[in-house]
């Protein structure tokens, strides 16, 4: 007699996307105003490149740069009045850049690990020169968050992106310096954790309950009042850091169910970098040996005498992750490059993330960037 056997059900593979498609972008704009455009970094890699069409010509124009493992959404979103609309109603072309640090790429789970050097020298550069072809002599402002405002000031102090009408930088520009707690988590998980995982993912659905990454969302959800695993991984965790990245309450309902989608994967292998400019309290080069990032300062506090543009320094008075980073480049510029027309404003009541996706940014955050920059068009 033949018995006849039922093979096991096949484990199924972890989805992770291997191609450089972007994943769309969430917006209540006319579709028809929204320009996406084809476009690479000079060392090849795929961005995403974004033109948002103001209805007229001739007005200044504006790159926007999300941090690491955000992207363009955060300055789009449609539950809000938005960074957008308020650039629009106020007179200016929004051009945003994902670069490769983006969760609408894939890089930070898969493909070619990079450095901010990268950032620095490939992706912002390139992204300000595309939009000076397309601009011609109009002037062209920056509002940088987080690591885009860090990676932002490696290319000013390296020349890369000169004669910029104005820069608003939020969160941490020169001077990174995080809480002692955070700093030691993120050496320690980084040694810890590196011959197993790969990156910290946000979304606990995707995961799953018997995986790897379990105790890091249990370690997240220790004396956290929000049941919601992201807003644990985010909100009372930063990836394991034991940082806080908004103030929970000022995020509306809609947009605390989409942080999900808003932040991704936060990869461990660019710790290392992170690590050596906190603790040098400055932006610092990684490569030290590959000349092709020798156009990079050193160290970008000593060169901060290149800055050729004003800057405008923003901060939350809560902020969790960066601290007071903001006022200390600020005193620390003041002392050391006195030349240089830079000021510092505090936002009260805001964190990290919440000075872009907070219900009351509208009010509380965005006319402090305008008076900036319509003081300077």
């Amino acid at each position: 007699m033949i018995f006849k056997t039922t093979p096991a059900p096949r484990r199924q593979l972890r989805r992770v996307r291997t191609t450089t498609a972007l994943r769309p972008l969430r917006h209540r704009l006319d579709p028809a105003r929204v320009e996406e455009i084809p476009f690479r970094a000079a060392d090849g890699v795929r961005l995403g490149l974004t033109r948002v069409d103001p209805g007229e010509s001739g007005r200044p124009a504006v790159l926007l740069l999300h941090g690491h493992t955000a992207s363009a959404d955060m300055f789009l979103l449609p539950e809000t009045r938005n960074l957008v609309d308020s650039l629009l109603d106020d007179g200016y072309e929004p051009w945003l850049l994902d670069w490769r640090g983006s969760c609408r790429l894939p890089y930070n789970e898969t493909g070619q690990r990079y450095t901010y050097d990268d950032v620095a020298l490939y992706d912002i550069p390139a992204a300000v020169s595309h939009i000076r072809e397309r601009v011609g002599d109009r002037p062209l402002f920056v509002v940088a968050h987080c690591i885009g405002s860090l990676t932002l000031s490696l290319s000013m102090t390296a020349g890369l992106v000169p004669g910029l009408a104005g820069v608003v930088s939020q969160g941490v520009f020169l001077t990174p310096k995080l809480a002692g707690r955070t700093s030691l988590r993120m050496s320690v998980a980084g040694e810890l954790l590196k011959s197993r995982i790969d990156h910290i993912p946000v979304d606990f659905r995707k995961v799953g309950l018997w995986s790897k990454y379990t105790p890091l969302f249990a370690l997240a959800s220790r004396k956290a009042d929000c049941p919601d695993p992201t807003c644990q991984m985010l909100h009372n965790s930063a990836w394991g850091s034991g940082a806080s990245l908004f103030v929970h309450e000022n995020v509306s309902e809609a947009t605390h169910d989409r942080l999900a989608e808003l932040l991704g994967p936060a990869p461990l292998w660019i710790l290392p970098h992170l690590r050596r400019m906190e603790l040098a309290r400055s932006v610092v080069r990684w490569h030290d040996t590959d000349g092709r990032y020798r156009s990079l300062p050193r160290n970008a506090l000593d060169a901060a005498g290149r800055i050729d543009t004003p800057v405008l320094l923003l901060a939350g008075s809560e902020n969790g992750l960066w601290l007071d980073s903001q006022k200390l480049c600020h005193e620390v510029l003041a002392h050391r490059q006195p030349q240089l027309d830079v000021r510092y404003t505090e936002i009260p009541g805001y964190g990290h993330l919440d000075t872009f996706l907070g219900r009351g940014a509208a009010l509380d955050v965005f006319g402090h960037i305008l008076d900036f920059l319509g003081e300077r068009r």
